[in-house]
């Protein structure tokens, strides 16, 4: 499937990685990340799409930090892009953001809570730009056909279907791999989110925590199931961030996720049918 022009995804392809911080902290951080990100594909079979959002609207708490708004994020991203040369991915949460979030974005991102959200998936689609759907917590893989109906119904099929693990309990998540098989056979590419499948939701005391120490098993088990790309959140402080930092990845931690996920990958490719 084409992403953008230059940039597909799927069976015979390279590997989509979906990287970046949770929310857009400046443009001077943007920019070093996204460089940092662009240099490690470079060196590896992958392709890289750089994500952060302008307004993280689902904060646990009301005291949660946010982000710098539709129009300052949207600058940043947009200099993110040129400078950087890198195609990018921002969420939106109301249907009157994505016609505008789509001037910049290469990809429109549905969140997970919001993915039944009708009059969004139709926004997201009427755009044309490629759909990120996430697999709402409380959603069975097999009704992600219907979402994506939706946006398809506007004409557009560029749509990746993204799992992020499914409710256990109050906080836990559990990532169900017979999922991404599932949702495979709808014909679109799938996802994985490999940080928010580690998410506590709302576990930090008005917070969400996680356990970051499993997104790349996490990650190498769904590659070897044979998905198409990779969405992990990274931060060169973790524990600084004002969103998500128990469940980013350090960038550290980065070569290490993708030299092994692209090993996986290539073995995988390469196995015969």
């Amino acid at each position: 499937m084409e992403v953008t022009p230059r940039l597909k995804v799927g069976d015979g392809e390279k590997l989509l990685l979906i990287a970046g911080p949770c929310q857009i902290e400046s443009y001077a951080h943007c920019l070093e990340i996204a460089l940092f990100l662009q240099d490690l594909c470079r060196k590896y079979p992958a392709n890289l799409v750089f994500k952060a959002s302008f307004d993280k609207a689902n904060r646990t708490s009301l005291k949660g930090r946010r982000g710098p708004g539709l129009k300052a994020g949207l600058d940043v991203l947009a200099k993110v892009k040129q400078t950087a040369a890198v195609a990018v991915l921002t969420d939106v949460h109301e249907p009157a953001q994505a016609a505008v979030a789509a001037e910049v974005a290469d990809i429109i991102q549905i969140p997970a809570f919001l993915c039944r959200q009708t009059d969004l998936l139709l926004a997201a689609g009427a755009t044309g730009k490629t759909v990120n759907l996430k697999k709402g917590q409380f959603l069975a893989p097999q009704d992600m056909q219907y979402a994506a109906e939706k946006i398809a119904s506007t004409g557009n099929q560029k749509i990746l279907l993204c799992e992020r693990g499914s409710c256990f309990g109050y906080r836990d998540l559990v990532v169900d791999m017979r999922a991404l098989l599932i949702m495979k056979e709808s014909g679109y590419p799938v996802i994985f989110d490999a940080s928010h499948s580690v998410q506590l939701m709302g576990g930090a005391q008005g917070a969400s925590g996680g356990q970051r120490q499993f997104i790349i098993p996490l990650a190498r088990a769904a590659t070897a199931v044979g998905i198409d790309g990779i969405f992990v959140e990274c931060h060169d402080r973790p524990e600084q961030a004002p969103s998500d930092g128990p469940n980013m990845l350090p960038l550290s931690a980065m070569p290490e996720l993708l030299q092994s996920i692209c090993r996986i990958r290539q073995t995988l490719c390469s196995a015969p049918r």
